[in-house]
């Protein structure tokens, strides 16, 4: 399955980098962007370990950290 991400989810995620670049440090940054990657090849791979969106079609849900 191909994985993409929104505009907005986009948008969002070079905020949330910019944001643990700032607060955090590149150590920390870099750790999330590698669990976001993991947790990308998974939808990829096993769609289905994910909870689907009810309101949207081929849309999944997925925590990368808490």
């Amino acid at each position: 399955m191909k994985v993409f991400l929104s505009a907005l989810a986009e948008s969002k995620l070079l905020a949330l980098s910019e944001y643990l670049l700032d607060n955090w440090d590149l150590k920390t940054r870099n750790k999330f962007i590698s669990k976001l990657k993991e947790k990308i090849e998974q939808i990829s791979e096993q769609p289905d370990s994910c909870p689907k969106s009810s309101e949207f079609d081929n849309l999944y849900k997925c925590v990368v950290t808490r």
